[in-house]
């Protein structure tokens, strides 16, 4: 008999009155920070940007409607390995639908998904094959959204991704298809890694890379040197958070617990800077889906658990691809807006590679930016892999 610890409980998102009625209160409370004019974004996020967001959030943004739109599909929660797992689970009415497991990054959340659910459980009604149909599972991540706060150290990306593995064998799916991007990406890759029974095949946005060879370095094209360009500047200009929290993530945690204008000032900026918008980012990504992302970790008030991922991964020496080589078929969307775009020749040499895909448009976020994009590629790659 399954205990009631690890047995699969129905959930519903209902987020208490108090809850939203405090929130809007701090909002409204906020102590502004000066800025040196003329300045906008170039020392991090714009003071008046910020100003005209969170009045929104205070009086304008409707986190009821959002909650309603979430709580369109099934949810559920469990435990795993002494913490609490909560994931969406949406079935696809056609037969022979494979299982698709999404898992998204940070400062992600399952509201990434929310513009490809429905396109991927039911290809008909957006103008597909019903044989391309999946079942959806989108978990969040251990101490992210409903699925925390964490309680205990050591949960990196390998552990999520064997979390994950049971999460699949509950749910009744002894195969399945894995996608992520971000932190998703490298737990999708752990599960190639070392789960490679389980999948029928893996599809990545973000590609953890290995470390490249002199010989692969001399041999890059002029458009791969470019982006190894690119991903030095980011490292050099835009990685401080990766420093902050994958060093001291408690001491940032308690101010962005404590503040929301604080939280949204810092994860807009990464929403800004990582997606393909021109520098508005609500070109890329619409404010209510921002907003519906920061108000998730604030009402669940696991943005300090959030954070943690990077410090663990970080101690258990698991940031960039898997040591072990990958012998799952994998498939890579390239989006011209990632934060890193590494060279094919090195993907191919740890990776099953069997689709690489240069998308036209699009971001970090790929499948809140790019929903039709990322369904199409998606779509086409696991189609070549199904049962």
């Amino acid at each position: 008999m399954t205990s009631p610890s690890t047995a699969l409980q129905p959930f519903t998102i209902d987020v208490p009155d108090a809850v939203l009625d405090d929130l809007r209160h701090r909002l409204r409370r906020t102590r502004w920070t000066e800025q040196i004019p003329g300045t906008g974004w170039d020392l991090g996020t714009d003071v008046d940007y910020l100003r005209g967001l969170c009045a929104y959030w205070a009086d304008g943004y409707d986190w009821r409607a959002a909650e309603a739109r979430l709580n369109r599909w099934p949810h559920l929660r469990t435990v795993i390995d002494g913490t609490t797992v909560h994931a969406l689970h949406a079935r696809s009415p056609h037969p022979g639908a494979v299982p698709l497991l999404l898992t998204h990054g940070w400062p992600g959340s399952i509201v990434e998904f929310g513009g490809v659910i429905d396109r991927l459980v039911d290809p008909p009604s957006y103008g597909g094959d019903a044989a391309d149909a999946f079942h959806v599972i989108c978990p969040s991540l251990p101490g992210y959204g409903w699925s925390g706060p964490t309680v205990e150290r050591g949960w990196h990306v390998r552990r999520i991704a064997d979390a994950w593995a049971q999460l699949m064998t509950r749910l009744g799916y002894d195969r399945f298809a894995a996608q992520g991007g971000d932190w998703g990406g490298a737990i999708t890759a752990h599960l190639g890694a070392y789960h490679p029974d389980r999948l029928i095949g893996i599809h990545l946005n973000l590609v953890p890379p290995p470390p490249m060879t002199r010989e692969e370095r001399a041999n890059l094209t002029p458009e791969e040197i470019a982006d190894l360009d690119f991903a030095r500047h980011f490292a050099q200009y835009e990685t401080g958070y990766q420093a902050i929290q994958g060093t001291k993530p408690q001491t940032l945690a308690h101010a962005l617990a404590d503040s929301p204008a604080g939280l949204a000032g810092w994860i807009v900026e990464k929403f800004r800077t990582w997606s393909d918008c021109d520098g508005d980012v609500e070109k890329a990504i619409s404010r209510d889906d921002i907003l519906t992302n920061i108000t998730t970790y604030w009402v669940t008030e696991t943005i300090g658990s959030s954070i943690r991922l990077y410090y663990e991964t970080r101690a258990a020496g698991l940031l960039g691809a898997p040591e072990r080589q990958i012998s799952t078929p994998t498939g890579a969307a390239i989006f011209p807006k990632e934060i890193y775009r590494p060279a094919r020749a090195v993907i191919a040499r740890h990776y099953n590679l069997r689709r690489w895909t240069v998308q036209p448009h699009g971001g970090h976020f790929a499948a809140l930016e790019q929903p039709e994009l990322f369904t199409a590629d998606v779509t086409a790659f696991f189609r070549t892999l199904r049962p």
